[in-house]
C-alpha cells in the first residue's frame, strides 16, 4: 500500500470512529457494554470481516489495512476494538481449518455481524500454559459431550458462536459451539480495563456438539487451530498498543505547549523535552516494526511468526512506559477518569498480559534464537 493510500485509509477509519464510536466511548466503558447496532455499523464499514475473503462476504483487507484499523480503534475504544480481534480469530480458524460447509455457514454471518464469535481457550489453571486445559469432550455416536469451564472470554456475554478447546481422548481438539441453554454465561465485572469488552466466564454442562462442528481433526486444537488464532491476536494487539502510544504522544505534545509552569511552557523544560523525545522515538520505532511485520505477513514469510511475537512484546512494553509518562506529564489531569490518558494507562497494562504475557514472549523470542 502506498503512503497516500495508507493515509487515505487511515482517514476513512478515523472518520468512521469520530462519527460512530468516539461520542459514546466513555458511556460504553462506564456501562460495561455497547449496543448491537454498533456491531452492524462496524460491519457495514468493512471492518468486521477484515480477514474474511469477499467470496464469504468479507472485505479481504491486507495486513497493513488490518493493522491501521486496530491502531485507530484503540485510540478511541480498545473495548470496541476487541470484537475485531475476537471475531477475527474465530473467522480465521474457520477459514483456515474448517471445511467448506462450515465456511459457508459461518463466515458470512461473522462478517455481517449477525454472528459474534468468541475465542474460549483460557481456564482456571490454563492461561499461558494452554496445554493444561481440563475441559473434556467425550465422543458418543455422531456427537460429543462437552463439560468444563472457560474464563476471560472476550465478547463472551454476547457471542453467538464459541471456538472452544477441549481434551478428547487425551487430544486437544477445537469445537464450534453455538450458544444454547447448556452454555452458562457469567458476566465478569471489575476489570482493570477494556470494561466494555463484555468478558465472561463460561460453563459447559453436558453440552451436545455435533461431530460436524469439529474444526480440523481430533488433536489439531492447540498446535494448529489455537496457535494460528493467537498469532493473529498478537498481531492485532501490537497495532492496538501502537494506537495507545500515538494517542498519548499527541495528547502530551499538545498539552506541554499550552501548560505553563514556573513562568514557561512545559515544553521549554529540559526534563519534559527528554520525556517527550523518548515517547516520540519509541512510538516511531514501534510503528516501523509493525509496518515491517505487516509486510512479512502479507508476503507469507516464515519469520513473520516470531516477528509478530517481537512486535507485540515491543509494542506493549512501549505502550506501558509511554502511558505512564503521559500521566506523569499531565499530573492530576491524567489521573481523572474523564481523561482518556487514564484509560490508556489501564489498557496498556492489560495488553502486556493478553495474547501471551511479556514474560512468555521473552521465553519464546529468546528460544527462537537458541
Amino acid at each position: 500500500m502506498s503512503d497516500y493510500n495508507q493515509n487515505q485509509y487511515q482517514r476513512y477509519v478515523s472518520e468512521f470512529l469520530e462519527s460512530n464510536i468516539t461520542p459514546y466511548a466513555n458511556k460504553f466503558e462506564k456501562e460495561g457494554s455497547f449496543d448491537r447496532e454498533i456491531i452492524y455499523k462496524i460491519s457495514e464499514a468493512g471492518f468486521l470481516g477484515a480477514n474474511i475473503p469477499e467470496d464469504y462476504g468479507g472485505s479481504n483487507l491486507d495486513m497493513l489495512q488490518i493493522g491501521i484499523i486496530h491502531e485507530q480503534f484503540a485510540r478511541v475504544s480498545s473495548s470496541i476494538r476487541s470484537i475485531l480481534t475476537s471475531s477475527g480469530m474465530v473467522a480465521l480458524a474457520i477459514l483456515r481449518w474448517g471445511n467448506e460447509k462450515q465456511r459457508r455457514k459461518w463466515l458470512p454471518r461473522l462478517a455481517s455481524g449477525e454472528c459474534v464469535g468468541a475465542f474460549a481457550l483460557a481456564e482456571q489453571e490454563a492461561g499461558s500454559d494452554a496445554g493444561n486445559i481440563q475441559m473434556e469432550a467425550v465422543r458418543e455416536k455422531n456427537h460429543y459431550i462437552l463439560n468444563g469451564q472457560k474464563k476471560w472470554v472476550t465478547m463472551g456475554q454476547i457471542a453467538d458462536l464459541y471456538l472452544v478447546f477441549a481434551k478428547c481422548n487425551g487430544n486437544y481438539t477445537a469445537f464450534l459451539v453455538e450458544k444454547n441453554k447448556c452454555v452458562l454465561v457469567e458476566k465478569q465485572d471489575g476489570l482493570l480495563g477494556l470494561r466494555a469488552s463484555m468478558i465472561a466466564n463460561l460453563s459447559f454442562e453436558n453440552c451436545k456438539v455435533s461431530d460436524g462442528n469439529i474444526l480440523g481433526v481430533e488433536g489439531a486444537g492447540l498446535e494448529y487451530v489455537a496457535s494460528s488464532c493467537l498469532d493473529y491476536g498478537r498481531y492485532t494487539v501490537a497495532w492496538a498498543c501502537l494506537g495507545i502510544s500515538q494517542a498519548c504522544v499527541d495528547i502530551c505534545v499538545n498539552y506541554v505547549k499550552k501548560r505553563r509552569q514556573f513562568g514557561a511552557a512545559l515544553i521549554e523544560h529540559q526534563l519534559i523535552q527528554q520525556m517527550i523525545t523518548r515517547m516520540i522515538v519509541s512510538t516511531n520505532a514501534v510503528r516501523l516494526y509493525c509496518n515491517n511485520v505487516a509486510r512479512l505477513r502479507e508476503n507469507g514469510e516464515a519469520e513473520s511468526i516470531v516477528e509478530t511475537w517481537s512486535a507485540k512484546y515491543l509494542s506493549s512494553k512501549a505502550a506501558n512506559e509511554i502511558a505512564s509518562n503521559a500521566i506523569q506529564i499531565l499530573g492530576a489531569e491524567g489521573c481523572c477518569d474523564k481523561h482518556p490518558i487514564e484509560r490508556y494507562f489501564r489498557e496498556a497494562k492489560i495488553f502486556e498480559i493478553i495474547e501471551g504475557t511479556s514474560q512468555l514472549h521473552e521465553i519464546i523470542i529468546a528460544g527462537s534464537y537458541s
